[in-house]
């Protein structure tokens, strides 16, 4: 029963946002990285969060395995892809309060795999936005992505 209620609780942690760095969020799931970046990429799709550019980083990385040797994915990553997305109203109403926070334009997420965890990173728009005129719509389109990443997420967990 104890050994139930632990792994039970360990799984419970694996589904919460991870402890991260200001201004990133993190959420993990147990899941493959494919999966996750489809399950993701169709939730933001649907919240009209349009993906423009996908890169697939591990495997541009790998091409310099043998130059960087020993310092090459010191971390062990099987795989790392982004994928950059927008709204174009949302880009206009940041224009219209702080031209300069045109720097969030487009966003990205990144997704790393490793050891069967699958991982969501997310530079917060709220964060580069404090103190700008732009906060109040960088807060509403942060808000636009959680929703999307953690509707993608959930879409997982059902599919399980």
């Amino acid at each position: 029963m104890l050994t139930r209620l632990i792994v039970g609780f360990i799984l419970l942690c694996l589904q919460l946002p991870a402890l991260a760095a200001p201004g990133t969020q993190v959420w993990q799931r147990q899941a493959p990285l494919d999966t996750t970046y489809q399950a993701v990429y169709q939730a933001l799709e649907a919240h009209r969060l349009f993906v423009v550019f996908e890169a697939d980083i591990g495997k541009n990385l790998g091409r310099f395995a043998e130059r960087w040797g020993e310092d090459f994915n010191r971390n062990g990553l099987e795989g790392i892809r982004a994928m950059v997305f927008c709204n174009a109203w949302y880009a206009n109403q940041v224009s219209n309060q702080d031209p300069e926070m045109l720097a969030l334009c487009p966003l990205h997420l990144t997704l790393t795999h490793k050891a069967g965890l699958t991982r969501v990173l997310f530079l917060r728009p709220t964060h580069a936005a404090q103190g700008s005129g732009a906060e109040a719509i960088a807060a509403e389109l942060e808000a636009a992505v959680f929703e999307a990443v953690e509707a993608g997420l959930a879409g997982l967990a059902a599919a399980e």
